[in-house]
Order: C-alpha cells, then sequence, then structure tokens
C-alpha cells in the first residue's frame, strides 16, 4: 500500500518572519499527498524527525497534520502548508505518517523522504 501513496515536500525560507541576527529561522513546507491506490485512506497521525545545522534533533508526532485528520480517496490529493523554526542557517526534516485504509481500517506507514530547510545565501 505505501508504494501507491506519493508525497512530496516543497521547503522555503520566510524571510519577513525570520531573524538571522537572533538566530531564528523560519521555514514554511507544502506537503503534497497524492493517493495512487485503489482504497479510500486516511492520515491519522504525523511523525517528523527535524535536525539543525548544529546536529540537534528534535522529534515532532501528533494526531493529524494542521488540525485535520484527511481522508484521501483513490487518485485524491491533499496538499497542506505548515512552519519549522530553526536556529541555524540549515536543517533537514524526514519522517512518516501513520495511516489506515477505510473502510477496513487497516493500518500502515508513509515514509517521507529527507527534504533540506536552508537559508538563501
Amino acid at each position: 500500500m505505501e508504494k501507491d501513496i506519493i508525497v512530496s515536500a516543497k521547503p522555503s525560507y520566510v524571510p519577513e518572519r525570520s531573524s538571522p541576527v537572533q538566530s531564528y529561522f523560519l521555514f514554511s513546507y507544502l506537503v503534497e499527498i497524492k493517493n495512487n491506490s485503489n482504497q479510500t485512506i486516511k492520515l491519522i497521525s504525523r511523525h517528523w524527525h527535524i535536525k539543525d545545522g548544529s546536529g540537534v534533533r528534535e522529534d515532532i508526532f501528533g494526531p493529524g497534520v494542521v488540525g485535520k485528520t484527511p481522508t484521501i480517496k483513490p487518485n485524491g490529493v491533499f496538499s497542506y502548508t505548515s512552519f519549522c523554526p530553526l536556529k541555524t542557517e540549515f536543517g533537514f526534516m524526514q519522517g512518516f505518517y501513520e495511516m489506515i485504509t477505510l473502510p477496513k481500517k487497516i493500518k500502515f506507514k508513509k515514509n517521507i523522504d529527507p527534504f533540506k530547510l536552508c537559508y538563501p545565501n
């Protein structure tokens, strides 16, 4: 099932909400989840592993994404934008979503490939 779900992330730097002088760098990221399977799926939780340029790691987990637990029909797409503050000019994010199929409620994980958050120089 996992191979039929495509997750892409497009990060960008948010200069108007950042303060490099104070070592505060805010990044946004647009995530798109495409369901290429023939089953309806529901995203139930997220698990992010964030590492900044100093090697400091933070793990974020919780229900859904941006306050939602979206249901994605076959060939459907769900997208959302979220944010990640760092104390360094760059870092990396990766993780996984826990999902279930509907109506059978078979749980599976969808890995999210690492992507780089980078201050434009």
